[in-house]
């Protein structure tokens, strides 16, 4: 688990590094840009390509004008231009420009003339608060038109570093080279996709700079798979935990196939299919595997909410459910079942858009866990997707502490939220999930996992940790299923073997 911050968090940290520990600023600088300029090196072997520089007149420009100095002392072409009033500059940021020109290194106010073989931005870094205008957006746009490998100095200018929001422009980066812990916009779309490859840098700022800093935004990685249940070596299908899955409709029983496709592959030892009688049949071909429960007629729907409750380890409903009548009685069920059990619950799809009708079912959704898309979570806060978008962590927070409940906000770069103020950033997965299918597949995996290692508060990565955990073995199943298949003609039903192949990799300790 890695701790993301925030742009205030990380101002405290260079403020810790520096008034604690006594690290001063020029040294902290002369860090980052050794930092910075190695990894140009790494990208730009050809001396005479010719690296250019674009130098703000804060700390960050400061950086970008040390990292001239040193490509300079390495032999480089190197030129930097420095469009702002230099009376304005930080004190460390004036420094670097003084021991510049005494190098004799070219600095001009505009877009200087000539080939480049980098573009290095270097403008705002991470306090960009307001939208860039003026001179710097005609100088980030005119950059962003030039054909060159291009990297930013710990943030492409003009993204918001706490919701990846564009800020007027952006500077659209091949690579972006941050220093100490990546920050939350830098993870979210659009922000994600203007950083490029993210590369976290080591300058001096680390944990120890936290001090009484306690980061509540975090993101998994591949060393936290160790914390997914062990089978038993004298396992059977009861210790290997049972789920109960409310799946399906008439015309709609694909979604309960690979809901309950993807229990099996996660782990399950046995899976209740509870659905329409029509879907009988199909369900039986399609998962042998599973137990069938059906309803003929609504009378029947209270009973097989007793028996899932009093049977499964966990309970999910949501996937292809519909929502007609009989769907709206199942899930008042559940939700009134649910507040007399310990049983996990995962609600997902339809049951969602259910409950988003009636404030008084979202007030019965203490302890589940939510499985929303943009679309859903808009129904269920009255939000509309755009205004969902321009913070999502802040949105799926304030949702989750409403509700006490735990959010699985869906995008392309999933939220995890819990009532506890923890939150995760999934960055697993990619394009060739978006496609129909995908969350029912992610519903399965996540009432496995919570059936298996239910959360708990007293859990070391809080209460939204496993859900966030259903959520990255869910994007890596897709990683391994593009590998495979490539993104463009993926469905989700390429997610079930990919997700099992992701499991026997965890289970003989390889990389996935």
């Amino acid at each position: 688990m890695q701790d993301i911050l925030t742009c205030s968090q990380m101002q405290q940290c260079d403020r810790n590094t520096m008034d604690y520990f006594g690290v001063i600023s020029p040294v902290l600088m002369e860090r980052a840009a050794l930092r910075v300029a190695e990894r140009i090196e790494e990208l730009v072997s050809d001396k005479d390509a010719g690296i250019l520089i674009l130098c703000g007149t804060g700390n960050n420009g400061g950086d970008g004008l040390a990292a001239a100095r040193l490509l300079y002392l390495d032999g480089y072409r190197v030129a930097c231009v420095y469009p702002g009033k230099e009376e304005k500059a930080s004190v460390e940021g004036k420094r670097q420009l003084e021991i510049v020109r005494k190098y004799g290194i070219a600095v001009s106010a505009d877009l200087p003339a000539g080939r480049w073989g980098m573009i290095v931005d270097a403008l705002f870094g991470i306090g960009l608060s307001r939208p860039v205008g003026g001179v710097y957006y005609d100088l980030i746009d005119a950059c962003n038109r030039i054909e060159a490998c291009k990297l930013a100095v710990d943030i492409p200018s003009g993204i918001d570093t706490d919701t990846g929001q564009v800020l007027g422009i952006g500077f659209q980066a091949d690579e972006t080279v941050t220093f100490g812990f990546a920050k939350v916009g830098q993870l979210l779309y659009p922000g994600a996709g203007y950083c490029g490859n993210l590369r976290v840098a080591q300058m001096g700022i680390d944990e120890k700079s936290l001090l009484s800093i306690r980061p509540q935004i975090h993101r998994l990685t591949d060393a936290d798979f160790k914390s997914l249940p062990s089978r038993r070596p004298d396992a059977n299908k009861g210790t290997n935990k049972k789920i109960a899955l409310f799946a399906g409709s008439v015309n709609m029983a694909g979604a309960a196939i690979l809901a309950a496709k993807a229990c099996y592959a996660a782990g399950a030892g046995l899976v209740r299919v509870i659905t329409p009688a029509e879907n009988r049949i199909i369900l039986q071909t399609a998962v042998p595997e599973a137990v069938l429960s059906v309803w003929e007629k609504p009378e029947d729907i209270p009973g097989l909410v007793k028996l899932a409750f009093d049977w499964a380890d966990g309970v999910a409903a949501g996937p292809g459910l519909s929502t007609g009548d009989d769907a709206r009685l199942l899930v008042a069920e559940i939700l009134k079942a649910h507040a007399d059990s310990r049983v996990p619950l995962a609600l997902d799809a339809d049951a969602l858009n259910l409950i988003a009708e009636d404030e008084a079912q979202k007030e019965q959704l203490k302890d589940c866990v939510l499985t929303p898309h943009l679309g859903e979570m808009g129904r269920l806060t009255e939000c509309s997707v755009s205004e969902l978008s321009q913070d999502t962590v802040s949105v799926a927070l304030a949702f989750a502490k409403r509700y006490n409940t735990i959010v699985i906000q869906k995008d392309a770069r999933t939220v995890i939220a819990s009532p506890d103020g923890e939150a995760y950033v999934n960055c697993s997965g990619n394009d060739g999930m978006a496609v129909g299918g995908s969350g029912d597949v992610l519903c399965g995996i996540l009432i496995t996992i919570l059936a298996q290692a239910p959360f708990s508060e007293q859990c070391e990565g809080g209460r939204a940790f496993y859900p966030a955990l259903a959520a990255y073995l869910h994007g890596c199943a897709g990683d391994v299923a593009a590998g495979l298949k490539g993104r463009h003609g993926m469905t989700a039903q390429d997610l079930i073997p990919a997700l099992a192949e992701c499991l026997k990799r965890i289970e003989e300790n390889e990389c996935i």
